[in-house]
């Protein structure tokens, strides 16, 4: 299993991410799930003292989703209230990979470099709350 995204940008709460499309187009997207580019600035503070520039990887697109009436035992088992039986599908990374980013301070100060996560390769998988 992947580790979390989220919880490895959670660990840079002193830092801003902001996260841009290179350009935002449905004509664009082809069927299925597959990696999409961002550019990702990130800064130090809310001023952008210290800043650096990386384009990352995403994973977008759709999967197949199906819903079908339960069948006789989930009905009893849920006492007659789960009716309709879901298997869901999404487009998830498969496989990650962490990114340097150089951050560039004004007047030559210091050069900090911070690690960040981008997908390398996507697919569908069973939805997880977990994942979102």
């Amino acid at each position: 299993m992947l580790p979390n995204t989220i919880s490895h940008i959670c660990l840079l709460t002193s830092l801003l991410l902001l996260v841009s499309p290179l350009s935002w187009s449905f004509d664009d997207l082809t069927p299925g799930c597959h990696l999409y580019p961002f550019n990702v600035t990130i800064r130090s503070d809310r001023r952008g003292t210290c800043k650096g520039m990386h384009q990352v990887y995403a994973c977008v697109g759709y999967c197949e989703s199906s819903a079908f009436p339960s069948r006789y035992s989930v009905l009893v088992a849920s006492n007659f209230t789960h009716n309709i039986t879901s298997a869901s599908r999404c487009c998830t990374i498969s496989k990650d990979a962490k990114v340097k980013v150089r951050l560039d301070c004004p007047r030559g100060r210091h050069h900090d470099e911070i690690e960040i996560l981008t997908a390398k390769a996507c697919r569908c998988d069973m939805c997880r709350k977990s994942r979102y």
